[in-house]
């Protein structure tokens, strides 16, 4: 017994193979970029090994709200805020790196409440 008709079938196989990389587009961070990010959200939750899960699932859901460059660019300057110095005016000053820094929060929080990171 088969579902779908044999005219059908064709039909069906390339509308999965039209969606599958629309999927995709919203995973495509590297993995190094997604393991760094757990080992920092794990850091800063007392390395808990259930924050594994949770901060794997918070990579994910900010993958799907940015594009890779524009989370590297927000996570950059959010990072870099703290720097001291004159070196560091350049992260802490601009208006534009701090509106930068209130969207990656917003985004990160966005992720953090979706995982059950607190």
């Amino acid at each position: 017994m088969t579902f779908l008709s044999p005219r059908l079938a064709p039909c069906t196989v390339l509308l999965l193979a039209i969606a599958a990389p629309m999927t995709a587009q919203a995973y495509d961070f590297p993995t190094s970029s997604r393991v760094e990010y757990v080992f920092e959200c794990m850091k800063n939750h007392d390395s808990k090994y259930e924050y594994l899960y949770k901060c794997s699932c918070s990579i994910d859901a900010i993958a799907k709200q940015l594009p890779f460059d524009d989370y590297a660019e927000l996570s950059t300057a959010k990072r870099h805020q703290g720097l001291g110095g004159e070196r560091g005016a350049e992260f802490r000053d601009p208006t534009l790196v701090k509106e930068m820094v209130r969207k990656y929060r917003q985004v990160e929080q966005v992720a953090a409440d979706a995982c059950f990171i607190q």
